[in-house]
């Protein structure tokens, strides 16, 4: 008997902040969270302009255009 294995990208659904932290929830309902002072723009970031994303690539990846910055959800998940 043989399986299959079923490589699926991981997709982020929302971004929540704290103080010191990157918190993005995946599709399939984990949660990633990275400190702040790894993302020098982002820690820099008003409040607003960190409110400000958007998904990219279908959630792949996230966006802040006043700030330039993306990030990717694989990313994210090979540095845990």
């Amino acid at each position: 008997m043989s399986t299959l294995a079923i490589k699926f990208e991981p997709l982020a659904v929302d971004v929540v902040f704290t103080d010191t932290m990157l918190r993005v929830v995946l599709a399939d309902g984990r949660e990633v969270s990275s400190p702040l002072a790894w993302f020098p723009r982002l820690l820099n970031a008003t409040d607003e302009q960190r409110r400000n994303w958007r998904l990219i690539g279908g959630g792949i990846g996230i966006h802040w255009e006043s700030i330039d910055e993306d990030i990717s959800v694989e990313s994210l998940l090979s540095v845990q």
